[in-house]
C-alpha cells in the first residue's frame, strides 16, 4: 500500500433513475382495457421485409422467388401466408393436369391441359363414354343386319374355299389321286392320297402296297411323282386359301369397323366437339383408334360387369375446380414425394411389381402451380433429393415426376411421364447462416432466388408502436379466446417487449415471445378469477417464465452462496476485481460475477493470458488481451520498453473463456496489481476497450447488473455496491423494478464510463491522473504510480534485477 496520500478522485455521479429502465407511457395506451381497443389486421414492424416480399410476390420474371431470413418467432410464416393471401397478382391463370395412356408408347403417359375446372369434367365424359362403349357396342353387333352381313361374308367365303377346293380335287381325279384330311396331333390338315381300289392311302404306304402285290413298283414310283407335283401345286392352293381367308377376315373386320364407327364416333362426337385443343383431340382420335382396332375387347357381352381398361382411364392429377385465387401451399413436410409427386407401385400376384400412368401422383409444387409454394429452407436442404431437384425445376420451369428411387443405382420404372410446364414462386424460410451458406457454394442459387425478404428481429419504440402492440394483443385476446387486459397489464407486455431486445428504443418483433407471455398472464387471471389481466399477472408470467429456465442460475449462486466459488461484494483488495460473465442460450441467459486476478513481477515475458496458456481462451478473448497490451504501451511505454510479467486470470474458471467483454476490467485489475492501490470489491464492471482507452459496449448488460445485484442482495445491500457499464449501454437498460427500486433507496448504484480513467476512479477513489508538460503522470495518481513501478522494473531489468 502506499505511504504518501493520493489524490482523491473527483466524484462520479450516478445514473438517473429514467436511465435505468422504461416505463411504457399509460397516455399512449388508447383505452383503459383491450376491450376498446380494435385487433390489428396488418403486419408490424417489417417495412422493409414487406417491400421485398411484395415484389418478389408481383414480379413475374424467371428467378424472382423469395428467399425469407429472420429470426424464429418474427411472425414469417403467418406474415407469408397473409401477405400471400391478400395480394391479388396479375392474373394467372390455373390449370388442371391429367395424365392419359401414350397409346404409341405406353412408357411415355401423355399430358393433357385444361382451363380450370374442365379437368375433372373431361375425366368424367371420358368415363361416361367408355362406359356406353361397353354397355352399348356388345348389342349393336347382335343386330339382325350386322349378324346377317357377317354371315354372308362367311358363307361367300366358305363357298369360294370349296370352289377352289373342289377345281384341285377334279384336277387330282384323273390322275388317281384325292384330297384328304389328316390328322397331325390335335390338327386336321390337307394331304393328297393314292385311291388303291375302294381305299385312299398315303404316299408313305405305297412301298408296302408293292410288297402286298397290290401295286407294281413302276405304278408306285409314277404315283410318287405325282404326289411330288401335286403337293407343290397344293401348297400353292393352300396359299391361295390363306389369302382368301385373310382377305375375308379383312372384309369382316372393315364391316365390323363400319359398324364400330358408326356408334364409336356417334359416342364421341360431342368430345371432339366441346375440346378443341390440339392435344387433347389428338389423343381422343388415338382413343377412338384403339377401341376400334379392339374391338374383340368391347362387341361380346360380358356375363359379370367389369370396369374401364385401365388404359383408357384419364388420372387427373391436379383438380383446381374448387380454387377460385391464386393458390398458396404450404408444405410443412417437404419430402421428395411431397414436393414433386411420385410413381406408385402395385405388387401382382408373382410378387411383381408394376406401375402405369394411373399411379402418377403430383406433389405440392403442382398444386401450387399459377401460385405460391412456402417451404422451409432447413427441411428442403436435408430432404434426400429435394434440393437439387428443386433447382432443376426453378431453372428449366418443367417438372417432370419420377419416383425417388430413380435416382437409386437400380431405378423402378422405365415409365417417363410428359414433363409439366409450371409458373410457380417459392419462398423458402430460412435464416442468414442458411443463406450465405447457399449463396457462397450453390452455383445457380442466386439465379433462382434474386429476392431476399430479411425480417428484422426488432423495431422502433414509439407512440405509433406501442399502439400497434396493443392492438396485436387485442387480435390475440379475440383469437384465442383470452380475458382483457387493462392497461397496466398491456404497458407491461410492451416492456417485456423493450427488455427482450436490452433497448429503451427498440421493441422485439419476435411476437412468438410476446404471445406466449399474454397466454400464461391470462392463465394466472383465470387461476385468481380476476375480470381483467393486470400488471401483477403480466409480471407473475414474466417471473414463472424465467423461473422455469433458472435451474442452472440457482445451483451457480448457491456454490457462490456457500463460497465454492469465491466473491467478494464488501472491502477493498490489490489486483482482483469482480468481472461479469452471461451464461444461458439465447432466449433464456443469465449474468453472474467472476473474480479476475492480476499479479506483477519483475522480468520480460510481458502480460501473460493465463487461460490461453492453458488453451482455454476463445480468439476474441485472445484479441481483447492483445488490446489491452495495445493501451498498457501506449500510456506508458513511450520512452523505454516495458520488463515485466504480468498474468491475468479468471479464477475458477474450468470451461474456457471467449469474447472481449471484460477487457476494462482486465485493465482495471492490472492497473491496480502495478499501483498497488486496491479495488473496491463492492463494484463488478464490464466493458471492452480499445488501444486508445476508450470503453466500447457489451451485451447482456441486463443480466449482468441482475446477476451482480442478486449476489449482493443475498450478502445484504451495503449502500456502497453497484455494476460499471459501458456510456453506450444506457439505452440497453431495462432493469427489472426491484433494481430500480434499490437504486432509487440509495442501496445499490449504477454507473457508466466512456474511459478507462473514469472507471479507474470509481473503483479506487484515486485520481487516474493527467500527463503533464513533460509527458509524466503525476506521482499520487493512479497512472504516475504505475509509471513510476513499470520505470523501477525496466531499471531492475537492465541491471540484471533486484
Amino acid at each position: 500500500m502506499q505511504s504518501t496520500p493520493l489524490r482523491p478522485a473527483a466524484p462520479h455521479k450516478q445514473l438517473d433513475l429514467e436511465q435505468l429502465r422504461w416505463f411504457c407511457p399509460l397516455e399512449c395506451i388508447p383505452a383503459d382495457t383491450t376491450e376498446g381497443i380494435e385487433p390489428i389486421e396488418g403486419i408490424i414492424g417489417q417495412d422493409r421485409a414487406l417491400k421485398a416480399l411484395k415484389l418478389g410476390v408481383e414480379l413475374y420474371s424467371p428467378g424472382y422467388n423469395v428467399f425469407v431470413c429472420g429470426l424464429s418467432g418474427t411472425g414469417k410464416a403467418t406474415t407469408i401466408k397473409t401477405i400471400l393471401e391478400k395480394i391479388q397478382p396479375r392474373k394467372v391463370t390455373t390449370h388442371d393436369y391429367c395424365y392419359v395412356h401414350n397409346f404409341e408408347d405406353p412408357d411415355r403417359p401423355k399430358l393433357l391441359v385444361f382451363e380450370r375446372g374442365s379437368g375433372r369434367r373431361f375425366q368424367a365424359d371420358i368415363a361416361e363414354a367408355m362406359q356406353m362403349v361397353l354397355d352399348r357396342i356388345p348389342g349393336q353387333f347382335e343386330e339382325e343386319e350386322v349378324l346377317k352381313k357377317k354371315q354372308a361374308l362367311v358363307d361367300e367365303y366358305n363357298r369360294m374355299e370349296a370352289e377352289l377346293f373342289t377345281a384341285f380335287e377334279q384336277e387330282l381325279e384323273p390322275e388317281g389321286l384325292v384330297l384328304g384330311r389328316v390328322q397331325d396331333g390335335q390338327t386336321l390338315h390337307p394331304e393328297i392320297l393314292i385311291k388303291l381300289g375302294e381305299k385312299a392311302v398315303l404316299v408313305s404306304d405305297l412301298p408296302g402296297a408293292v410288297m402286298q402285290n397290290l401295286l407294281k413298283k413302276e405304278d408306285a414310283e409314277k404315283y410318287t411323282e405325282k404326289y411330288r407335283e401335286y403337293k407343290r401345286k397344293l401348297q400353292d392352293v393352300f396359299r391361295q386359301g390363306m389369302k382368301l381367308s385373310r382377305e375375308y377376315q379383312k372384309k369382316i373386320a372393315d364391316h365390323e369397323r363400319r359398324v364400330g364407327e358408326f356408334y364409336v364416333g356417334a359416342i364421341f362426337t360431342d368430345l371432339l366437339n366441346d375440346y378443341t385443343d390440339e392435344n387433347v383431340q389428338s389423343y381422343l382420335r388415338a382413343l377412338i383408334e384403339s377401341i376400334l382396332e379392339n374391338l374383340d375387347q368391347f362387341k361380346v357381352r360380358q356375363e359379370e360387369e367389369v370396369g374401364i381398361p385401365t388404359e383408357y382411364e384419364v388420372n387427373l392429377l391436379l383438380d383446381n375446380s374448387a380454387t377460385s385465387c391464386c393458390p398458396v401451399v404450404i408444405e410443412t413436410a417437404p419430402t421428395f414425394r411431397n414436393i414433386f409427386g411420385t410413381l406408385e407401385r402395385k405388387q401382382d400376384a408373382n410378387g411383381f411389381y408394376y406401375t402405369d400412368f394411373t399411379m402418377i401422383k403430383g406433389g405440392s409444387l403442382l398444386q401450387a402451380d399459377g401460385g405460391f409454394l412456402v417451404l422451409n429452407a432447413a427441411d428442403a436442404l436435408t430432404e434426400p433429393g429435394v434440393w437439387k431437384n428443386l433447382q432443376r425445376v426453378l431453372l428449366y420451369r418443367k417438372l417432370e415426376i419420377q419416383s425417388l428411387e430413380m435416382f437409386a443405382q437400380q431405378s423402378g420404372s422405365a415409365m417417363k411421364p410428359e414433363g409439366i410446364d409450371i409458373n410457380v414462386k417459392v419462398i423458402l424460410i430460412g435464416n442468414n447462416e442458411i443463406y450465405a451458406a447457399l449463396s457462397a457454394y450453390e452455383r445457380d442459387f442466386k439465379k433462382i432466388f434474386k429476392v431476399k425478404a430479411d425480417f428484422d428481429y426488432e423495431m422502433p419504440n414509439t407512440d405509433l408502436a406501442v399502439k400497434q402492440y396493443t392492438a396485436l394483443i387485442r387480435k390475440l385476446i379475440s383469437d384465442e379466446g383470452m380475458k382483457h387486459f387493462d392497461k397496466r397489464a398491456i404497458a407491461g407486455i410492451v416492456e417485456y417487449g423493450a427488455r427482450l431486445v436490452e433497448s429503451k428504443k427498440k421493441l422485439t418483433t419476435q411476437f412468438s415471445e410476446i404471445a406466449d407471455i399474454v397466454r400464461e398472464a391470462n392463465y394466472w387471471c383465470e387461476q385468481n378469477s380476476n375480470k381483467y389481466v393486470t400488471d401483477e399477472h403480466v409480471n407473475k408470467a414474466i417471473e414463472e417464465t424465467y423461473n422455469r429456465h433458472a435451474l442452472y442460475e440457482d445451483k451457480l449462486q448457491e456454490m457462490i452462496d456457500n463460497e465454492v466459488i469465491l466473491i467478494d461484494v464488501s472491502g477493498e483488495r490489490i489486483g482482483q476485481i469482480n468481472g461479469l460473465a452471461v451464461y444461458g442460450g439465447e432466449r433464456f441467459s443469465f449474468g453472474k460475477p467472476t473474480r479476475i486476478t492480476a499479479t506483477v513481477s519483475a522480468g520480460k515475458s510481458g502480460i501473460i493470458n493465463i487461460e490461453r496458456e492453458a488453451n482455454m481462451s476463445g480468439s476474441t478473448h485472445d484479441k481483447g488481451m492483445l488490446i489491452l497490451s495495445g493501451f498498457i504501451r501506449e500510456q506508458f511505454a513511450q520512452e523505454r520498453p516495458m520488463s515485466l510479467t504480468a498474468s491475468i486470470s479468471f479464477e475458477q474458471s474450468y470451461s474456457g473463456i471467449d469474447g472481449d467483454s471484460a477487457s476494462s476490467t482486465e485493465v482495471y485489475a492490472l492497473l491496480s496489481a502495478l499501483s498497488d492501490v486496491p479495488i473496491r470489491q463492492s463494484i463488478a464492471v464490464t466493458g471492452s476497450i480499445n488501444q486508445k482507452g476508450d470503453i466500447q459496449p457489451i451485451g447482456g448488460v441486463n443480466e449482468k447488473i441482475e446477476g451482480f445485484f442478486e449476489v449482493c442482495e443475498r450478502r445484504g445491500l451495503t449502500g456502497d455496491q453497484g455494476v460499471i457499464i459501458p456510456k453506450q449501454n444506457v439505452d440497453d437498460l431495462m432493469l427489472r423494478a426491484h433494481i430500480v427500486e434499490a437504486v432509487r433507496s440509495g442501496r445499490f448504484h449504477i454507473w457508466s464510463v466512456a474511459r478507462v480513467q473514469e472507471g479507474i476512479e470509481l473503483l479506487t477513489g484515486v485520481a487516474a491522473g493527467e500527463r503533464d508538460q513533460f509527458g509524466h503522470y503525476p506521482a499520487d495518481t493512479i497512472f504516475g504510480m504505475v509509471e513510476r513501478r513499470l520505470e523501477r522494473l525496466y531499471e531492475n531489468a537492465e541491471n540484471g534485477g533486484e
